[in-house]
């Protein structure tokens, strides 16, 4: 019997459909603020302190908890990786076995 724990993470498309729940449509004093936060954030400006002068209102630690979230949150995944079987396959194929593909994405799992 699976639960519903490892079911919605079996059903689970991308990373960020598992961050959905009750408590992500909780309001907070900060919402008003997040705007101005994230176009601060993306020019730059990670500093909370500087950041929290601009939003005094609110009190330092709202303002430096809401920058902690975003700093340790994952960045968006752009491509899903390959797997290791995947790789191995193509490590231990020859090469003029590999497709012009398969070639390419082994060079980039080298590289990096």
């Amino acid at each position: 019997m699976t639960s519903r724990t490892v079911k919605r993470y079996a059903d689970a498309a991308t990373p960020e459909d598992l961050f959905t729940g009750q408590w992500q449509t909780r309001t907070s004093v900060l919402d008003e603020y997040k705007a101005c936060l994230d176009d601060r954030w993306n020019e730059g400006h990670t500093n909370a302190w500087k950041l929290w002068e601009e939003v005094v209102p609110l009190g330092y630690q709202r303002v430096r908890a809401y920058l902690r979230r975003k700093r340790t949150s994952p960045r968006p995944v752009t491509a899903r990786p390959p797997s290791p079987r995947a790789v191995a396959g193509w490590i231990l194929r020859r090469p003029e076995a590999l497709s012009e593909t398969e070639h390419l994405q082994l060079k980039n799992v080298r590289a990096n």
